[in-house]
């Protein structure tokens, strides 16, 4: 059959268009952008609203100690004044309670009962470059002024053992005790009880300490072989109650193993970044803000975290840690004293918002600490130089000048009062585990 000359030979399909036309582009990039910027958008809202969650679940945990407040405000003019060149300086008293009630309970003791097992006055340089943190002997005896009292009746003024004053008139006694006997302002106060100590130290991942020999305490339920280890919980709280079955069995020893505690964990603290680290933040500040009891003016998230920022910015070198100087009472053993001149030298020096200067416990005093402080006999355990021929009487008070008097008088400065001479003690920096 003859080809078909008339057929059309087959054409090929028209060119299409290999890129989108040009008016497509611009819609399809400004879809993108805007699907960007609605993730965006959201992502933002949804973290706003996690950290405002996170900070009021934070702010909420903060117990406020209002009665303390309302009870310091109706005597403030019974308070003493700041100093002028004091001024910037914040003093904090660090209670902490025995308190058996509720979760602390199961310490055993008498339920609803409280003391301040431990009793802190942290002073902070005006100029935030240095810390002084003075532990109040529990059993030194002072002249408590008279103190409302929970159910409303009010105490008389009487000579006791410093933690008394937490037992009858809670924190707002113990605050006016220090004030009475240091003439120094203080500021505000924290309270942290045996449960909140534990979280507070779980929170951290522990705290590494050094035990010269083993450790069989049950009283402290506490049960450490020898050597460095890190404790927890329960075993952070027996390690710093611990009294009877530690070293010769005093208060005095047991003050200087809280102050190495707290040293290691200062350490801690900054050398791990914890204060930098999100992470490792957000359960350290929800402890923190769980198991304190604060002033009003402390007891926010943001004062907190104002304070852990100060702390945070001061070395551990220029953190100092002793005991206000004390010994034996003259009448019972078992009881303390405070020593002069040393003691009057020291709260006057952080009225003053002066730095304290510290050598080693156990070590010699220089010549010239002796000469500052006087001549004297007797020792004063916990200072720099050797007490005076007239030590402060059984009752501690303080006049107006900061100096300590007897049975709660005011007393009138010694000469060498100004003159700090340099106490027992330690800084934060010297880690006791490398000197064992």
């Amino acid at each position: 059959m003859a080809e078909d000359d008339t057929a059309h030979p087959p054409t090929d399909p028209p060119p299409t268009d290999a890129h989108p036309s040009e008016p497509g582009r611009p819609r399809r990039r400004r879809r993108w952008l805007m699907i960007t910027a609605g993730v965006v958008a959201f992502l933002l809202v949804a973290t706003g609203a996690l950290l405002w969650i996170a900070y009021r679940t934070l702010d909420g945990n903060i117990r406020t100690d209002s009665a303390t407040d309302r009870l310091l405000a109706r005597l403030e003019a019974e308070r003493p004044s700041r100093t002028a060149g004091a001024k910037g300086s914040e003093n904090i008293l660090l209670i902490g309670s025995d308190d058996r009630s509720g979760t602390n309970s199961s310490y055993g003791g008498e339920p609803g009962t409280q003391r301040s097992d431990t009793t802190i006055l942290l002073h902070l340089a005006a100029d935030r470059k240095h810390a002084t943190a003075v532990s109040i002997p529990r059993d030194v005896m002072v002249t408590v002024p008279a103190c409302e009292k929970p159910d409303g009746t009010r105490s008389k003024a009487g000579l006791m053992q410093f933690n008394w004053a937490f037992e009858m008139g809670g924190a707002a006694c113990s605050i006016r005790a220090v004030e009475q006997l240091s003439g120094i302002r203080i500021d505000h106060y924290v309270i942290l009880d045996f449960n909140g100590f534990k979280t507070m130290v779980n929170a951290i991942g522990g705290v590494e300490v050094c035990v010269p020999q083993a450790i069989h305490d049950k009283d402290a339920r506490l049960d450490l072989p020898a050597g460095r280890q890190t404790l927890h919980g329960e075993q952070a709280l027996g390690y710093v109650r611990a009294r009877e079955s530690l070293g010769d069995g005093s208060d005095t020893q047991r003050m200087g193993r809280q102050q190495q505690f707290l040293a290691a964990l200062i350490r801690k603290v900054q050398s791990q970044g914890v204060l930098l680290n999100p992470a490792r933040l957000w359960p350290v500040l929800d402890a923190a803000t769980s198991s304190v009891k604060a002033d009003g003016g402390l007891s926010s998230l943001g004062a907190l975290y104002d304070l852990t920022q100060d702390l945070r910015d001061i070395p551990s070198a220029d953190v100092v840690l002793l005991t206000a100087p004390r010994r034996p009472y003259r009448y019972d053993s078992d009881r303390d004293e405070f020593v002069q001149p040393q003691t009057t030298q020291l709260f006057t020096a952080l009225r003053d918002d002066r730095s304290v200067a510290v050598r080693p416990p156990g070590s010699a005093p220089s010549p010239g600490a002796v000469a500052g402080a006087g001549v004297g006999v007797g020792a004063g355990v916990g200072a720099g130089a050797s007490p005076s021929p007239s030590p402060v009487a059984a009752g501690a008070g303080a006049g107006s000048d900061g100096a300590v008097g007897a049975a709660g008088a005011p007393a009138k400065a010694s000469p060498s009062a100004d003159a700090s001479p340099t106490f027992e003690g330690r800084t934060a920096d010297v880690d006791a585990c490398a000197q064992h």
